[in-house]
């Protein structure tokens, strides 16, 4: 951090920090004081009354998917890797394809039986205890995963980004603040105003930080010439392990990300399909003016800070935008707003983590197992005591940071892609069959975790994809050998046979 010029030091980083804070903290209480019965119903406070509608729910859909780890984490990525990194685009474009397949089709169970998480679905599709539990486990871990990811990505943003004037866990402990604060007051309406403000400061931050690197360090052409002579295995084409390792990088990607749980809870707050469907043909364009502008300031900050180190390239995106700060009043202006824009995309999708979290531990676990005669503001409370426990752990291990940013990212989808089977082929296959359902979703995550611990990667494929194979294999095959009971089948048709 000493190459780092302090262009948002002393007042400009704390005047953003409590603007935007304060800012967050009224919309939450704004919409606490217009529902005041949000904290006695389920589904107002965790789906918003299923009423989003098209701009907030695509804002919500894309401030989540579009997450600190993509502003913060994908530019040192490229800049290690170099154009093999390109696959960070199409990846985006797999997780609206995986939509697509089951997402208008469990949005019509949602509204039949008022689920309320993708749980709530497999325990009516299965009615089985067992795979229920496991379920929620698998997507417990990534959400809390993924939470660590958002705290690190906080952390490194604000120090990164105000040159390490304001320290990391002082940026981690702030926003963690004001995010809880908010989620409690509003819950889902409160998070989803809030992804709408963070939407689009995202958008306008990072073209500006494009449009800044293009001026001032020569764009690609120029980064081309330093990977020339400095690096050229980033200039060029990956080799069969490398094209393993995108396709690899595709299948979990593109299906881990499409059945995060909290990105299907908001299949379920949309207000109608049509609703749903129109949001997602606005997101099918967002891989491109995303992820592709964020992939080209990393390439960029090849030729802007050469030679730098794997801890010291995370702070690239800081870096860069500390620079133009002093080149011109216009960016350092359009930087300040950047600043915000970043810690704005980190934090709308920590709330949507947290809420999806809470309503598991509340929903799922308790109202299910512990308490079923527990009312709604009880269940409630429940998740959101829960969840703040959950937090303080882990801010406890966001402190110092286990790992980069990238290496976090791929971990959680290791397990929770083993969900996948019983979440998408349940909404299709009356013939399914619950104990291979179970079976194959222990055996996948066994095999995962045990390949991810040794670190065994054959050709180059992630584990979680060698568990689901072995996942997907024992569902269907032993759905095929054994079939189901008459009651099974008879159960399955009930609930899927219609549709």
């Amino acid at each position: 951090m000493e190459s780092v010029e302090l262009a948002f030091g002393g007042t400009s980083g704390i005047v953003v920090l409590l603007a935007y804070g304060g800012l967050m903290l009224a919309v939450g209480l704004i919409t606490f004081l217009r529902n005041r019965n949000i904290h006695e119903s389920l589904d107002e406070y965790y789906l918003g009354g299923r009423g989003l509608g098209v701009m907030v729910l695509f804002f919500t859909f894309f401030a989540t998917q579009y997450s600190g780890n993509t502003v913060v984490g994908y530019p040192p990525t490229a800049y290690r890797i170099g154009y093999q990194y390109l696959v960070s685009v199409p990846f985006f474009i797999m997780i609206i394809a995986v939509y697509l397949f089951f997402a208008p089709r469990l949005y019509a169970m949602g509204r039949r039986f008022s689920l309320l998480t993708p749980v709530d679905w497999i325990d009516i599709r299965f009615k089985s205890k067992a795979v229920t539990i496991l379920a929620a486990t698998l997507m417990l871990y990534a959400l809390g995963n993924y939470l660590l990811e958002q705290f690190v990505a906080i952390g490194q943003g604000v120090s990164g980004l105000t040159g390490g004037t304001i320290p990391y866990q002082v940026g981690v402990v702030f926003f963690i603040v004001i995010m809880v604060a908010y989620s409690w007051l509003g819950g889902m309406r409160s998070v989803a105003y809030t992804d709408t403000i963070q939407g689009i400061a995202l958008l306008f931050g990072v073209f500006m930080l494009l449009i800044g690197s293009l001026i001032y360090f020569g764009g690609p052409s120029a980064a081309a010439e330093v990977m020339r002579s400095e690096a050229p295995e980033k200039l060029g084409a990956p080799d069969a392990g490398g094209i393993a390792n995108w396709f690899s990088l595709l299948a979990i990607v593109g299906i881990g990300a499409a059945v995060y749980p909290h990105a299907v809870q908001r299949i379920f707050s949309a207000r109608s399909e049509a609703t749903l469907k129109r949001s997602f043909i606005r997101m099918a364009y967002m891989p491109f003016i995303t992820a592709g502008v964020v992939f080209l300031v990393g390439i960029i900050g090849i030729a802007a800070f050469p030679g730098l180190t794997t801890g010291e390239s995370e702070q690239l995106v800081g870096r860069i935008a500390n620079a133009l700060a002093l080149e011109h009043p216009v960016f350092y202006w359009a930087m300040i707003l950047l600043f915000g824009g970043v810690i704005a995309a980190i934090v709308s999708t920590a709330d949507s983590v947290l809420l999806t979290f809470s309503s598991i531990v509340s929903n799922d676990l308790y109202g299910r197992y512990v308490d079923p005669q527990a009312d709604e503001h009880r269940k409630i409370l429940i998740g959101k005591l829960v969840g703040l426990v959950a937090v303080v752990v882990l801010v406890i291990l966001a402190w110092y940071p286990p790992s980069t940013l990238y290496q976090i990212f791929v971990l959680k989808f290791e397990l929770l892609i083993q969900a996948a089977p019983a979440l998408m082929l349940g909404l299709y296959w009356t013939r399914l069959n619950t104990r291979a359902v179970f079976i194959g979703m222990l055996a996948g995550t066994l095999l995962a975790s045990a390949m991810t611990f040794s670190g065994l990667r054959p050709f180059g494929v992630f584990s979680g994809l060698w568990g689901l194979l072995l996942n997907t294999a024992v569902c269907v095959i032993g759905s095929l050998l054994f079939g189901v009971s008459r009651a099974e089948r008879k159960h399955a048709e009930t609930v899927i046979g219609e549709y």
